[in-house]
Protein backbone atom coordinates (compact mmCIF):
# COMPACT_ATOMS: atom_id res chain seq x y z
CA UNK A 1 0.00 0.00 0.00
CA UNK A 2 1.08 3.42 -0.70
CA UNK A 3 0.21 6.03 1.59
CA UNK A 4 -0.70 10.01 0.36
CA UNK A 5 -0.66 12.60 3.34
CA UNK A 6 -2.65 16.06 1.81
CA UNK A 7 -2.53 17.80 5.32
CA UNK A 8 -4.64 20.80 3.86
CA UNK A 9 -7.10 18.77 1.25
CA UNK A 10 -9.50 20.66 -1.29
CA UNK A 11 -12.29 20.94 -3.90
CA UNK A 12 -10.30 21.77 -6.74
CA UNK A 13 -13.02 23.03 -9.36
CA UNK A 14 -12.54 24.17 -12.69
CA UNK A 15 -13.94 26.51 -15.03
CA UNK A 16 -13.64 27.04 -18.79
CA UNK A 17 -14.15 30.22 -20.52
CA UNK A 18 -13.74 31.06 -23.94
CA UNK A 19 -10.93 33.74 -22.73
CA UNK A 20 -10.46 35.08 -19.94
CA UNK A 21 -10.56 38.79 -19.77
CA UNK A 22 -9.70 41.59 -16.77
CA UNK A 23 -12.72 43.54 -15.26
CA UNK A 24 -15.11 41.74 -17.76
CA UNK A 25 -18.22 39.07 -17.04
CA UNK A 26 -17.81 35.28 -18.66
CA UNK A 27 -19.92 33.12 -19.21
CA UNK A 28 -18.55 29.45 -18.02
CA UNK A 29 -18.99 26.82 -20.76
CA UNK A 30 -18.23 23.82 -18.91
CA UNK A 31 -17.41 23.02 -14.89
CA UNK A 32 -15.46 20.28 -13.14
CA UNK A 33 -15.27 19.29 -9.43
CA UNK A 34 -13.04 16.79 -7.78
CA UNK A 35 -11.04 15.79 -4.42
CA UNK A 36 -8.19 17.57 -4.58
CA UNK A 37 -4.76 18.86 -2.41
CA UNK A 38 -1.76 17.45 -3.85
CA UNK A 39 -1.76 14.28 -2.24
CA UNK A 40 -5.53 13.52 -3.55
CA UNK A 41 -4.46 14.23 -6.69
CA UNK A 42 -1.34 11.66 -6.12
CA UNK A 43 -3.43 9.49 -4.96
CA UNK A 44 -5.61 9.34 -7.47
CA UNK A 45 -3.30 8.83 -10.11
CA UNK A 46 -1.45 5.84 -8.16
CA UNK A 47 -4.92 4.13 -8.11
CA UNK A 48 -5.40 4.57 -11.90
CA UNK A 49 -1.70 3.31 -12.28
CA UNK A 50 -3.20 -0.22 -10.46
CA UNK A 51 -1.29 0.37 -6.79
CA UNK A 52 -3.33 0.08 -4.22
CA UNK A 53 -3.48 3.32 -1.83
CA UNK A 54 -4.70 5.09 1.38
CA UNK A 55 -5.30 8.76 1.44
CA UNK A 56 -5.05 10.92 4.90
CA UNK A 57 -4.91 14.54 5.70
CA UNK A 58 -8.04 16.81 7.44
CA UNK A 59 -11.11 17.28 5.82
CA UNK A 60 -13.96 19.36 7.70
CA UNK A 61 -16.80 21.31 6.78
CA UNK A 62 -19.21 21.74 3.78
CA UNK A 63 -16.38 21.26 0.96
CA UNK A 64 -14.44 18.69 3.20
CA UNK A 65 -18.22 16.50 3.48
CA UNK A 66 -18.13 16.90 -0.67
CA UNK A 67 -14.48 15.54 -0.82
CA UNK A 68 -15.12 12.63 1.08
CA UNK A 69 -18.53 11.46 -0.68
CA UNK A 70 -16.13 12.28 -4.20
CA UNK A 71 -14.01 10.13 -2.18
CA UNK A 72 -16.82 7.29 -1.65
CA UNK A 73 -17.56 6.91 -4.93
CA UNK A 74 -14.20 6.38 -6.40
CA UNK A 75 -13.39 3.05 -3.99
CA UNK A 76 -9.75 2.53 -5.66
CA UNK A 77 -8.79 5.36 -2.84
CA UNK A 78 -9.09 3.93 0.71
CA UNK A 79 -10.00 7.74 2.88
CA UNK A 80 -8.18 7.76 5.97
CA UNK A 81 -8.47 11.25 6.46
CA UNK A 82 -9.60 12.77 9.75
CA UNK A 83 -12.29 15.32 10.35
CA UNK A 84 -11.38 18.72 11.39
CA UNK A 85 -13.73 21.54 12.82
CA UNK A 86 -12.56 24.00 10.51
CA UNK A 87 -13.95 24.19 6.50
CA UNK A 88 -11.50 22.53 4.06
CA UNK A 89 -10.91 25.43 0.99
CA UNK A 90 -11.44 25.42 -2.39
CA UNK A 91 -9.22 26.18 -5.33
CA UNK A 92 -10.53 27.41 -8.27
CA UNK A 93 -8.41 27.24 -11.97
CA UNK A 94 -9.93 29.24 -14.83
CA UNK A 95 -8.87 27.75 -18.09
CA UNK A 96 -8.98 30.11 -20.85
CA UNK A 97 -10.18 28.21 -23.87
CA UNK A 98 -8.31 30.28 -26.34
CA UNK A 99 -4.58 30.74 -25.09
CA UNK A 100 -4.63 27.51 -23.43
CA UNK A 101 -3.37 28.99 -19.82
CA UNK A 102 -4.64 28.44 -16.58
CA UNK A 103 -5.52 30.97 -13.98
CA UNK A 104 -5.18 29.69 -10.25
CA UNK A 105 -6.99 30.75 -7.17
CA UNK A 106 -6.17 28.36 -3.45
CA UNK A 107 -7.89 29.33 -0.45
CA UNK A 108 -5.98 28.99 2.56
CA UNK A 109 -7.45 25.97 4.65
CA UNK A 110 -8.57 25.27 7.93
CA UNK A 111 -7.22 26.32 11.33
CA UNK A 112 -5.89 23.35 12.56
CA UNK A 113 -6.20 22.73 16.37
CA UNK A 114 -3.14 21.45 18.52
CA UNK A 115 -5.37 18.47 19.87
CA UNK A 116 -6.35 18.08 16.36
CA UNK A 117 -2.52 17.77 15.22
CA UNK A 118 -2.23 15.39 17.92
CA UNK A 119 -4.66 13.25 16.44
CA UNK A 120 -3.49 13.21 13.02
CA UNK A 121 0.57 12.30 14.41
CA UNK A 122 -0.78 9.11 16.27
CA UNK A 123 -3.13 8.01 12.95
CA UNK A 124 -0.40 8.73 10.94
CA UNK A 125 2.05 6.40 12.82
CA UNK A 126 -0.90 3.84 12.73
CA UNK A 127 -0.54 4.23 9.26
CA UNK A 128 2.85 4.07 8.21
CA UNK A 129 3.00 1.06 9.15
CA UNK A 130 1.49 -0.53 6.64
CA UNK A 131 3.09 1.32 4.01
CA UNK A 132 5.37 -0.14 1.11
CA UNK A 133 5.73 3.96 0.69
CA UNK A 134 4.62 7.38 1.38
CA UNK A 135 3.70 11.05 -0.29
CA UNK A 136 3.44 14.24 2.16
CA UNK A 137 2.37 16.71 -0.19
CA UNK A 138 1.35 20.24 -0.74
CA UNK A 139 1.10 23.12 1.77
CA UNK A 140 0.11 22.98 5.42
CA UNK A 141 -2.94 24.39 6.67
CA UNK A 142 -2.88 26.99 9.54
CA UNK A 143 -1.93 25.77 12.92
CA UNK A 144 0.29 22.72 11.77
CA UNK A 145 3.98 23.49 13.19
CA UNK A 146 5.84 24.18 10.28
CA UNK A 147 7.99 21.85 11.05
CA UNK A 148 5.29 19.04 10.72
CA UNK A 149 6.80 17.07 7.28
CA UNK A 150 10.52 16.77 9.60
CA UNK A 151 7.83 15.34 11.58
CA UNK A 152 6.46 12.70 9.72
CA UNK A 153 9.20 11.94 7.08
CA UNK A 154 10.96 10.85 10.57
CA UNK A 155 8.36 8.57 11.78
CA UNK A 156 8.44 6.73 8.27
CA UNK A 157 12.23 6.31 8.52
CA UNK A 158 12.00 4.80 11.45
CA UNK A 159 9.34 2.61 9.94
CA UNK A 160 11.56 1.79 6.81
CA UNK A 161 9.45 3.42 4.63
CA UNK A 162 11.13 5.59 1.70
CA UNK A 163 9.52 9.23 1.56
CA UNK A 164 8.68 11.44 -1.86
CA UNK A 165 8.67 15.25 -0.04
CA UNK A 166 6.62 17.67 -2.30
CA UNK A 167 6.47 21.07 -0.43
CA UNK A 168 7.82 24.51 -0.09
CA UNK A 169 9.24 27.22 1.61
CA UNK A 170 10.29 26.52 5.08
CA UNK A 171 8.45 23.19 5.29
CA UNK A 172 10.41 22.00 2.58
CA UNK A 173 13.63 23.66 4.04
CA UNK A 174 13.36 21.34 7.38
CA UNK A 175 11.87 18.62 6.06
CA UNK A 176 14.87 17.84 3.76
CA UNK A 177 16.95 18.03 7.07
CA UNK A 178 15.43 14.72 8.05
CA UNK A 179 16.36 13.37 5.10
CA UNK A 180 13.42 11.83 3.18
CA UNK A 181 14.59 9.52 -0.12
CA UNK A 182 12.85 12.06 -2.90
CA UNK A 183 11.67 15.46 -2.71
CA UNK A 184 10.21 16.99 -6.23
CA UNK A 185 10.37 21.15 -5.90
CA UNK A 186 10.43 23.24 -8.79
CA UNK A 187 12.88 25.39 -10.14
CA UNK A 188 11.99 28.54 -7.69
CA UNK A 189 11.12 26.44 -4.62
CA UNK A 190 14.25 24.62 -5.08
CA UNK A 191 16.23 28.23 -5.55
CA UNK A 192 14.16 29.68 -2.12
CA UNK A 193 15.83 26.40 -0.86
CA UNK A 194 19.73 26.94 -2.20
CA UNK A 195 19.65 30.40 -3.18
CA UNK A 196 21.47 29.02 -6.35
CA UNK A 197 19.02 29.57 -9.69
CA UNK A 198 21.14 27.27 -11.65
CA UNK A 199 19.31 23.57 -11.01
CA UNK A 200 21.92 21.63 -11.26
CA UNK A 201 24.33 22.69 -8.54
CA UNK A 202 21.02 23.46 -6.58
CA UNK A 203 20.08 20.25 -6.41
CA UNK A 204 23.57 18.96 -5.32
CA UNK A 205 23.24 21.19 -2.39
CA UNK A 206 19.80 20.25 -1.68
CA UNK A 207 21.29 16.74 -1.20
CA UNK A 208 24.10 18.06 1.02
CA UNK A 209 21.31 19.27 3.23
CA UNK A 210 19.44 15.95 3.58
CA UNK A 211 17.36 14.70 0.61
CA UNK A 212 18.84 11.02 -0.74
CA UNK A 213 17.46 12.40 -4.29
CA UNK A 214 16.16 15.68 -6.04
CA UNK A 215 13.66 15.93 -8.60
CA UNK A 216 13.29 19.04 -9.77
CA UNK A 217 10.32 20.03 -11.64
CA UNK A 218 11.76 22.46 -15.38
CA UNK A 219 8.05 23.12 -16.17
CA UNK A 220 8.39 22.54 -20.95
CA UNK A 221 11.94 21.19 -19.98
CA UNK A 222 11.08 18.30 -18.25
CA UNK A 223 12.45 16.95 -14.78
CA UNK A 224 15.74 16.92 -13.68
CA UNK A 225 17.07 14.25 -11.16
CA UNK A 226 19.97 14.36 -8.81
CA UNK A 227 20.71 11.30 -6.97
CA UNK A 228 23.73 8.97 -5.24
CA UNK A 229 23.52 6.82 -8.76
CA UNK A 230 23.56 9.85 -11.16
CA UNK A 231 22.14 12.89 -12.55
CA UNK A 232 19.78 12.61 -15.66
CA UNK A 233 17.39 14.78 -17.31
CA UNK A 234 13.72 13.62 -19.08
CA UNK A 235 11.85 15.98 -21.18
CA UNK A 236 8.39 15.42 -23.28
CA UNK A 237 8.80 15.02 -26.94
CA UNK A 238 6.95 18.50 -28.00
CA UNK A 239 6.23 21.93 -25.81
CA UNK A 240 2.41 21.18 -24.68
CA UNK A 241 -0.37 23.79 -24.09
CA UNK A 242 -3.35 22.75 -21.84
CA UNK A 243 -4.08 22.91 -17.52
CA UNK A 244 -1.06 22.24 -15.88
CA UNK A 245 -3.20 22.00 -12.23
CA UNK A 246 -2.13 18.63 -10.90
CA UNK A 247 0.91 17.72 -13.52
CA UNK A 248 3.33 18.52 -10.90
CA UNK A 249 1.43 15.47 -8.87
CA UNK A 250 1.12 13.25 -11.39
CA UNK A 251 4.80 13.82 -11.22
CA UNK A 252 5.15 12.59 -7.55
CA UNK A 253 2.81 9.72 -8.88
CA UNK A 254 5.07 8.34 -11.45
CA UNK A 255 8.39 8.33 -9.07
CA UNK A 256 6.41 7.05 -6.24
CA UNK A 257 5.20 3.95 -8.10
CA UNK A 258 8.35 3.46 -10.38
CA UNK A 259 10.15 3.56 -6.28
CA UNK A 260 7.61 0.91 -5.16
CA UNK A 261 7.68 -1.69 -8.35
CA UNK A 262 12.16 -1.29 -7.82
CA UNK A 263 12.28 0.75 -11.52
CA UNK A 264 15.57 2.30 -12.10
CA UNK A 265 16.26 6.22 -12.31
CA UNK A 266 15.73 6.30 -16.39
CA UNK A 267 12.33 4.48 -16.19
CA UNK A 268 11.08 6.55 -12.91
CA UNK A 269 11.66 9.54 -14.78
CA UNK A 270 10.30 8.41 -18.34
CA UNK A 271 7.00 7.49 -16.32
CA UNK A 272 6.76 10.51 -13.93
CA UNK A 273 7.36 12.89 -17.87
CA UNK A 274 4.96 11.07 -19.69
CA UNK A 275 2.14 11.22 -16.78
CA UNK A 276 2.79 14.98 -15.93
CA UNK A 277 2.19 15.94 -19.96
CA UNK A 278 -0.75 13.63 -20.05
CA UNK A 279 -2.34 15.06 -17.36
CA UNK A 280 -1.37 18.66 -19.22
CA UNK A 281 -3.50 17.76 -22.10
CA UNK A 282 -6.56 16.32 -19.95
CA UNK A 283 -9.84 18.41 -19.38
CA UNK A 284 -9.90 17.99 -15.38
CA UNK A 285 -7.09 18.46 -13.17
CA UNK A 286 -5.29 15.40 -11.61
CA UNK A 287 -6.23 13.39 -14.34
CA UNK A 288 -5.00 11.49 -17.59
CA UNK A 289 -6.14 9.43 -20.46
CA UNK A 290 -4.05 6.49 -20.64
CA UNK A 291 -3.65 6.11 -23.91
CA UNK A 292 -2.09 9.43 -24.23
CA UNK A 293 0.21 8.66 -21.42
CA UNK A 294 1.40 5.25 -23.43
CA UNK A 295 1.59 7.24 -26.73
CA UNK A 296 3.86 9.87 -24.39
CA UNK A 297 5.61 7.45 -22.69
CA UNK A 298 7.43 6.14 -25.76
CA UNK A 299 9.04 9.45 -26.38
CA UNK A 300 10.03 10.94 -23.81
CA UNK A 301 14.31 11.69 -23.97
CA UNK A 302 16.59 10.71 -21.19
CA UNK A 303 19.57 12.01 -21.11
CA UNK A 304 22.72 11.04 -18.46
CA UNK A 305 23.81 8.83 -16.05
CA UNK A 306 26.76 8.12 -14.05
Amino acid sequence: MILTVTLNTALDVTYRVPRLLPHASHRVTAVTERPGGKGLNVARVLAALGHKVTATGFAGGPVGSVVRSALAASPAVVDALLPCEGGSRRTLAVVDEASGDTTQFNEPGPLITPAEWSRFLAHYEELVAGAGAVALCGSLPPGVPVGAYAVLVRTARAAGVPVLLDTSGEALRRGVAARPEIIKPNASELAELTGSRDPLPASRDARRRGAHAVVTSLGPAGLLAATARGTWQAAPPRPLSGNPTGAGDSVVAGLLSALAEGLDWPERLTRAVALSAATVLAPAAGEFDPRTYEELRQTVHVTGGN
